[in-house]
């Protein structure tokens, strides 16, 4: 399956496809046994000259498997398409459908998708936020950290940062494999922040659904605003069961892929907060398209990582929505970035830098390291 004949007369084709890889050491490692996390460039040219640049991220395996789609199956499909990637994105969709409807297709695809709507911007001389029209100038951050292998002192130490860095809300990991650990950290944790700002729980899928009611109904005590992936993502059943017995609201969404996977959890009632990835899910596109669902349902809306890119989105969308700054995660702090990005962080308010396009500038290569274990970006290929 092909899709449509390219139409020369619809406006400006797609001429070239790049890519590159960067591999960026983490100054705060998410797990120990991956120090790394992967950004996939991608660079658009159309038949006026004009360029645009997006981006593909995984944190820990597949960014081979991505940048090769990318580089084959991808490529070879866009020469001499128009450049718009609302018409686009459900072409090429269908054109990888049979390599999966989601997971490594939806991945690359953010890629493309991304380039496109840099290129978009650049063209009309406008900031993403203000291509797709802005609602607000600001929008509320707050502080989270992948941080369940912290001993519980350094775990304190990271929430004394939020609070002093201004954060009404904060988010931990539990699913520690004694339920005692889990309370003590929680505890702590409370404590520092005290009662007055929303303290949030990631499981990271880590629980059935027994284990969820339980741990949930020990931890529940300390005000918790909501628990995120207590279940394996894809157990709908089970997180309507577990919805239905636990007053703590549930976050789920990171690890879904599809709008129609998003419309199966609204219509199952397994959530009370959906969050969408925005490379997981394929790109600027479909979260769009997503976030209009998910309001629409009359949930709430709480984009998952990725700040440099989610802020600016934020600032576009019909309801108000935090935004999940991850300590030492964003590209800035990755040294991934050439000049400064869009976003700018005060306290726990975000606003952006207006410049055309996404308003990101990758470096070719990584810096020299700070750290003795670098792994240099990846040459682009030819």
């Amino acid at each position: 399956m092909t899709g449509a004949a390219p139409d020369a007369a619809a406006g400006p084709t797609i001429v070239r496809l790049r890519t590159r890889l960067l591999t960026a050491p983490m100054p705060r490692p998410w797990v120990p046994a991956a120090p790394q996390l992967h950004l996939i460039v991608v660079e658009v040219e159309d038949s006026t000259g004009a360029t645009g640049t997006g981006f593909s991220w995984t944190p820990t395996i597949g960014a081979s498997a991505v940048r090769a789609l990318l580089d084959d199956d991808i490529r070879s499909f866009v020469l001499g398409r128009p450049v718009d990637a609302r018409t686009l994105w459900p072409q090429v969709w269908a054109h990888l459908h049979e390599a999966g409807g989601g997971g490594v297709t939806t991945i690359a695809l953010a890629g493309l998708d991304t380039a496109l709507w840099d290129l978009a911007g650049k063209r009309a001389g406008q900031p993403l936020s203000r291509l797709l029209g802005r609602r607000r100038d600001t929008v509320p951050v707050y502080g989270s950290g992948v941080n369940l292998h912290y001993p519980i002192e350094e775990l304190v130490a990271q929430a004394e940062r939020w609070v002093a860095t201004g954060y009404d809300a904060v988010k931990i990991k539990v699913g520690k494999p004694d339920a005692r650990e889990d309370v003590d950290r929680v505890a702590a944790v409370r404590e520092v922040i005290g009662a007055d700002r929303l303290l949030m729980i990631d499981a990271n899928q880590r629980w059935d659904l027994p284990t969820a009611r339980s741990r949930i109904e020990t931890l529940s005590r300390f005000d918790l605003h909501w628990i995120e992936e207590p279940l394996r993502s894809d157990d709908t059943q089970g997180y309507r069961a577990l919805r239905a017995s636990i007053d703590v609201p549930i976050a789920l969404g990171e690890n879904v892929h599809t709008i129609h996977r998003f419309r199966d959890l609204i219509a199952a009632e397994a959530a009370d907060i959906l969050q969408p990835n925005v490379v997981r899910v394929g790109g600027i596109t479909p979260f769009l398209e997503i976030a209009e669902l998910v309001q629409g349902a009359g949930l709430r809306l709480a984009p998952h990582l990725l700040v440099d890119l989610s802020g600016q989105l934020a600032l576009t969308l019909a309801e108000e929505t935090g935004i999940e700054d991850v300590e030492d995660a964003d590209f800035d702090a990755l040294r991934l970035l050439a000049s400064p990005g869009p976003v700018d962080l005060a306290g726990n308010t975000l606003r952006v830098r207006d410049s055309p396009g996404l308003g990101l500038e990758f470096v070719d290569t990584m810096p020299a390291p700070h750290a003795s274990a670098r792994v240099p970006a990846q040459l682009e290929r030819a």
